[in-house]
């Protein structure tokens, strides 16, 4: 199956026993993961991902704001195809000029990033939703001004607590859609309340056939119960739907 796993799901067991967690995650199944923070883990996952069964094709990072190339380096040293920006406040998704202002400097970012072998995308909150231009969301806008080789990390809980239709957004971004979030619950914006896929609010089988060549990436922001069960059962949930 084409299916991650943000370790941001578990940061905090991450942060004490990082190989621990990785040999959880490929008993479970998984064969690729999502790091975030780069450079900060970048001598785990080096050898980590490899000892563990393990690949990252994407990963989460900061490219705004700051020279990127320490970002890029770790990404191509650990075989990370696409680096993604994972946070742009809600501020900044209010006016053309500021949305401008964002696309451009990742557009900067993706040809740094070139250099090292690397892609760029950008992962979307629910105020990129919320945040509507001229009657288009603040997100649409923002894709129609990347450059083409710069993807899209659609986050389908965020988007539909952002009042969009998650499925009818995937088609309409149709291939600059390299990856969605894949996650579910009651669409509170403070996170709480998430659940394992198929068990809540978001339309979860109708996202994934709007999407059928994204990669799938099980992530939690919040879960109440133990953290690897609810990540096994999306996994499970992803598995009896997509083979």
């Amino acid at each position: 199956m084409n299916v991650s796993v943000q370790l941001y799901s578990v940061r905090d067991e991450f942060a004490e026993q990082p190989a621990e967690v990785l040999r959880r995650l490929a008993g479970i199944g998984f064969t690729q993961v999502e790091p975030y923070g780069l450079v900060e883990h970048a001598a785990v996952l080096r050898t980590g991902l490899t000892e563990h069964g393990l690949t990252a094709p994407t990963a989460h990072a900061r490219l705004i704001e700051e020279d990127p190339r320490p970002v890029f380096q770790v990404a191509a040293e650990c075989g990370v195809g696409v680096v993604i920006d994972p946070y742009v406040p809600p501020e900044k998704w209010q006016t053309k000029d500021d949305i401008t202002a964002t696309a451009k400097a990742l557009n900067h970012a993706a040809g740094i990033a070139r250099e090292f072998g690397v892609r760029v995308g950008y992962h979307n909150h629910w105020w990129e939703l919320e945040s509507r231009i001229d009657g288009r969301s603040a997100f649409e806008v923002f894709a129609g001004q990347l450059d083409p080789e710069l993807v899209l990390e659609v986050d389908t809980y965020w988007a539909t607590a952002g009042g969009e239709d998650a499925a009818e957004l995937l088609r309409r971004l149709g291939d600059r859609v390299h990856a969605i979030h894949v996650k579910d619950g009651g669409l509170a914006t403070d996170a709480s309340g998430q659940v394992p896929a198929g068990q809540g609010s978001v339309p979860v089988t109708d996202v994934l056939k709007a999407a059928p060549q994204a990669l799938r990436v099980v992530e939690f922001d919040r879960y109440d119960g133990d953290i690897f069960e609810g990540i096994a059962a999306s996994f499970t949930y992803l598995k009896d739907h997509e083979g």
